[in-house]
Formats: C-alpha cells, sequence, structure tokens
C-alpha cells in the first residue's frame, strides 16, 4: 500500500494533546488518545448506565458497551468475541492466568520464557512456576542483532514443557520474532504458546490463528485507547481453565476470567480505539479486521520510514549506539551514547518540547542481556501521530548535544 494513503495530517486532527506543540516519542508508554475514544467514553459514562442487562435502558446500554468491545478486539485480534477477555491490564491478566495454568503444574513441568521479553510476561511465570515446583527454562536472544534464537526455543523444549511465553515485539528494542516459526516449534510439543502482543498490537496486524498462538494479550492504551488488557483465546481453550472467582460469579467464558463489575467506560473507549485504527487508511473498504489489516499496513510503511530517518540521523551522532537491529522490528529505536548518561539526554529534549523518555521501561532481562542494566537507553518510539516535523525536532534537538 503506497504511503500517500496514509494522511498523517488527518489523523493528527484528532488528537487534542497535539495542540499542546509537544513532539511525542513515548508511545511505546502509552499513546495520545483522539477524540472520538474520549467521546465514547463521556457517552457511556453520561449516558443511563447500569450493571449489564436486557431490561431498562442503562442495563442495554451497559451490556451494549460489553458487546461491541468484545466484537471490536476479537476483529483486532482476529480472533472470536467469546474468546476475549478484559481485565485492569496485560499485567494483571498475565499474573490471574499464571496463577490459574500452575494449579495444574508440578514437579517435573517446565514453563519457557525469553530474555527479550518485558517483565511481564517473565515475572508472572516464573514466581507461578516456583510456586508450583515446577522449571523455568529460557529463551535466549543475541545481543548483536536483537534476533529472538530458534535455537535456544529448541533447546528450552521437551516434553515437560507445558506453557511458553514470548514477546510478540520487544518493547525496548522492537524486535519482531517470527510468530509462526516459535508456533510451530511449540506446538511439536503439548504445551501453550502465550504471547505478550501489547507492543506489536499497536504497530501491525496481529492474527490469533494464523500467528499460531494459543493465548494472546494486549494493552489497550498502547494504541490509542483507555488504560486496559485485553486477553484473547479460542474459547474451547478458555472453557478448560477454571480461576478463582466468587460463588456469585457466572462460570460462563469468557465472564468467568473478570473479576467484579466491567468497566463500561473503558470498553466502550476500546471499541472506539479499534475502530479509529481501522479507519488510518481512508480507501480501505470490507469488514472491520480487513480495513485494520489495511489500515495497519498503511501505518507500518509510514512508521518505517520515519523510524529509517531517525535510526539513520542517530548513527549520525558521535558515540551513538543504536541497539534497534533486527530484520523485523517495530518503529521503536533504543541508543545509548558514549559520553552522554541518557537520562540527561531525555531532561534535555524535555526542555526542547520532545518527549522520549529513557530506562529500561520494565524490559528487566533484554536490557541486563544487552550490558545497559536498569539505567537501559534513550527510547524513540513512533505513533500514528508521528510525523516528519516530530522527526525533524528530535534530530535537531539531539544535534545541539552532540555537534558534529
Amino acid at each position: 500500500m503506497a504511503e500517500q494513503q496514509y494522511d498523517v495530517a488527518k489523523v493528527r486532527a484528532h488528537f487534542p494533546a497535539l495542540e499542546s506543540g509537544l513532539a511525542f516519542f513515548d508511545g511505546p508508554g502509552g499513546s495520545q488518545t483522539p477524540r472520538p475514544v474520549a467521546d465514547a467514553m463521556h457517552a457511556t459514562m453520561l449516558g443511563p448506565l447500569s450493571n449489564r442487562g436486557d431490561l431498562t435502558l442503562a442495563q442495554q446500554n451497559a451490556e451494549r458497551a460489553v458487546t461491541e468491545a468484545r466484537a471490536a478486539l476479537a476483529d483486532l485480534l482476529d480472533a472470536t468475541p467469546e474468546g476475549v477477555v478484559f481485565g485492569r491490564s496485560f499485567t494483571q491478566l498475565t499474573f490471574d492466568l499464571s496463577r490459574t495454568l500452575a494449579k495444574g503444574w508440578g514437579a517435573g513441568d517446565e514453563v519457557v520464557v525469553s530474555r527479550l521479553d518485558h517483565d511481564g510476561n517473565v515475572r508472572p511465570w516464573v514466581i507461578a512456576a516456583e510456586a508450583a515446583g515446577a522449571t523455568v527454562r529460557w529463551i535466549d536472544f543475541d545481543p548483536g542483532s536483537g534476533e529472538l534464537s530458534l535455537d535456544s526455543l529448541e533447546e528450552a523444549l521437551s516434553e515437560r514443557t507445558r506453557l511458553v511465553a514470548v514477546t510478540g515485539a520487544s518493547n525496548l528494542i522492537g524486535t519482531r520474532p517470527d510468530l509462526r516459526a516459535v508456533a510451530d516449534r511449540v506446538h511439536r510439543t503439548d504445551a501453550w504458546l502465550y504471547v505478550d502482543a501489547v507492543h506489536l498490537t499497536a504497530h501491525a496486524a496481529v492474527s490469533l490463528a494464523q500467528d499460531g498462538m494459543d493465548l494472546v494479550g494486549c494493552s489497550t492504551y498502547k494504541f490509542l485507547g483507555p488504560h486496559a488488557g485485553v486477553l484473547a483465546a479460542a474459547p474451547d481453550l478458555l472453557e478448560q481453565l477454571h480461576p478463582d472467582k466468587l460463588l456469585p460469579s457466572t462460570d460462563r467464558v469468557p465472564e468467568r476470567f473478570e473479576l467484579g463489575t466491567l468497566p463500561y467506560e473503558l470498553m466502550a473507549g476500546a471499541g472506539a480505539a479499534v475502530e479509529f485504527l481501522a479507519g488510518l487508511a481512508p480507501g480501505a473498504a470490507g469488514t472491520r479486521r480487513e480495513r485494520l489489516v489495511a489500515s495497519l499496513a498503511a501505518l507500518e510503511e509510514h512508521e518505517d520510514r520515519l523510524r529509517t530517518r531517525i535510526e539513520d540521523g542517530l548513527r549520525a551522532l558521535p558515540g551513538a549506539t543504536v541497539h534497534s537491529r533486527a530484520a523485523r522490528r517495530t518503529p521503536t529505536v533504543l541508543v545509548t551514547f558514549a559520553d552522554r548518561d541518557p537520562q540527561e539526554v531525555s531532561r534535555h529534549l524535555a526542555t526542547r518540547g520532545v518527549n522520549a523518555p529513557a530506562g529500561s521501561f520494565y524490559a528487566y532481562e533484554p536490557a541486563r542481556r544487552l550490558g545497559l542494566g536498569e539505567a537501559g537507553g534513550l527510547r524513540v518510539g513512533l505513533a500514528p501521530y508521528s510525523d516528519d516535523s516530530d522527526v525533524d525536532r528530535l534530530l535537531e534537538a539531539l544535534g545541539e548535544l552532540f555537534p558534529g
């Protein structure tokens, strides 16, 4: 899809935060919010609203918010609405699921986690495995290329593997592992594949079935929505799991995984965010899923071009090391500097109205594997509203610190 079909000026017009004059490169930590998302939440909160049901208008509004949100996230993840679970965050959902699965683990069982992952897809599994007496095995990545090692995955798998947890895209260096290749190897065993697609979903089309995932999670605030987490799986897989719940709570799937009353306004906002993403390519037609695939393809092309500009500019700076090198990666760039602390660079950028944070961003394992520790580096991430003027400001501000 040609990039001219992606009209970034039209996209930017929907974001009141851009009126601040700031240039936002902090999308990997949470995106800005377009008006349609805020409007959907506003209308839900101020309209008649109560617990779900079909008797009163207030009940019907709550039911519609839930139904429409499940349908929207199912389209985004290429899943079915009956397999979409909402929670407070991806981390909370992962902790809940890990405790549920660990009920069936014991000594001799094995759980595989990745050195490339955010700690939200590592520590819940490590804690659950240790509590159950199961063994934790690790998948490594090459710190030079940033690529996940499929050989390391092969070595970690066995007939006792129960679950493999891996990222769809690194929130630190952007690496996008070949999920289909990972899934094919995992499914030679009886293990399930659990994918953290929090960072990936904001930049590329995700498909539960085509990518071979058994369970996949994301966070709606990473792709223009409110703060909420989502987990998707085939309903028959979820039927096999029995989380702890209150006695009066329903045992239906997916509701058995959703503790307490659902946040209807957040679900309305999540659905609106998906609809907004589906409209990024104005010429796209067909079902919402088809429009999402086309729009995200257009977004990828736009963001990749800007990412290339940024990487070229960073490599021209004296003493700069760009750690984002994988062949397939999101528009997320981690850079360190020989003579400057990344926090110092971030503070300088902030004085120029450029938001680009520094740190390891809960990606404890990859930061340590790269030899960066907790200090991490400066992370520059793009979002659907990023444009060339933002990149110009970023590179100009960096040039003040690193004159050629």
